[in-house]
């Protein structure tokens, strides 16, 4: 299903940037301008060099997106001629010479690609379906979250595309960013711990709807070419052997187009949980070496009511960071 695998929306959005300058006699573009704004946007804590400077990247305000991704597309990437038999281009007087059709775009875009916990409330489970309404209901609930959390920083980099203007509360960018949607079949993430299942077929059911009556196909042809009255049986369990064919084809496409299940802990909380518990719970194992039984016993219970590993909501690592000595590291 487009946009949606594994319980996660993976959004896409492209807004076309203006033309022309920024501001009159400013001499800069659209596109510069938000190119500038772009860089000046703080990246997530994600090394220590970056944890050292105390600046978190504003989608670490909310505790949905796994992954975010801003660029401007100046145009589409020219791979080259399409590539044809040299025998069948001279036969139907294809001139290699000759510039094929190149793809361009009508204005520079600004892309947008997020990985999101498909939920509309933080903390919700990640679904296993979601239909496209729903989907919609999640795209615009993630997009007023991001208003309300860093409203600034989207209204500095959103200004300079075209038809963004009196965009001024959530709903209005919900509104605008469902415009500049695009459904994509790229996820781009995978938390599984097992393999998960798999909408796998039965091979043996498929080739039986399909050999069985291919074969009484076979044996109907056969039957007429030595004489006997099996035209017409022939004729119908050829069409019936083609219609087998055809919807075992459809129904294994759509067994491959469903969505795979969610991970037990897929979910941003659970993930940053993880972090979490697995660095308190290193220097928990650190600190305890050499510990009597009966130390160890206490300690590990006051770990537990300390760190409170079931529960997600916190103790936890914060988002946007590599570690909990970040500033700002732990969400209490």
């Amino acid at each position: 299903m487009p946009d949606f695998d594994t319980g996660h929306i993976f959004l896409t959005t492209l807004a076309p940037v203006k033309r022309g300058s920024a501001e009159e006699g400013e001499g800069i573009s659209h596109r510069q301008r938000l190119r500038i704004a772009l860089s000046e946007l703080p990246t997530a804590m994600q090394s220590p060099a970056t944890q050292k400077t105390a600046m978190n990247s504003p989608f670490a305000r909310n505790r949905r997106t796994h992954l975010a991704r801003m660029f401007v597309l100046d145009d589409v990437i020219y791979n080259g001629r399409v590539g044809t038999n040299p025998v069948i281009a001279t036969l139907r007087g294809i001139n290699p010479a000759q510039p094929q059709p190149i793809d361009t775009l009508n204005a520079a875009y600004f892309v947008f690609c997020a990985e999101i916990d498909a939920v509309e409330e933080d903390g919700a489970p990640l679904p296993s379906e979601l239909t496209p309404e729903a989907q919609t209901r999640v795209r615009r609930a993630y997009a007023r979250e991001l208003w309300e959390t860093m409203g600034p920083e989207l209204e500095d980099l959103y200004t300079n595309c075209e038809g963004f203007e009196g965009v001024t509360d959530a709903h209005g960018f919900a509104d605008y960013l469902e415009r500049c949607h695009v459904e994509t079949t790229m996820p781009f993430h995978d938390y599984y711990l097992a393999p998960p299942a798999f909408n796998l077929l039965s091979k043996q059911a498929l080739l039986a709807a399909m050999g069985i009556p291919a074969l009484v196909t076979l044996l109907a042809l056969l039957g007429w070419l030595f004489g006997f009255h099996t035209g017409w049986a022939f004729l119908i369990a050829l069409a019936v052997t083609a219609l087998a064919v055809f919807l075992s084809a459809r129904f294994a496409l759509a067994n491959g187009a469903k969505p795979l299940p969610p991970a037990p802990h897929d979910a941003l909380p659970s993930v940053l949980k993880a972090l979490y518990v697995q660095q308190t719970f290193a220097d928990f194992a650190v600190d305890s070496q050499g510990a009597s039984t009966e130390d160890l016993h206490k300690g590990f219970s006051a770990y537990l009511e300390k760190h409170k590993p079931s529960n997600r909501a916190g103790p936890t690592q914060a988002p946007g960071v590599i570690s909990i000595k970040a500033d700002g590291g732990v969400t209490p």
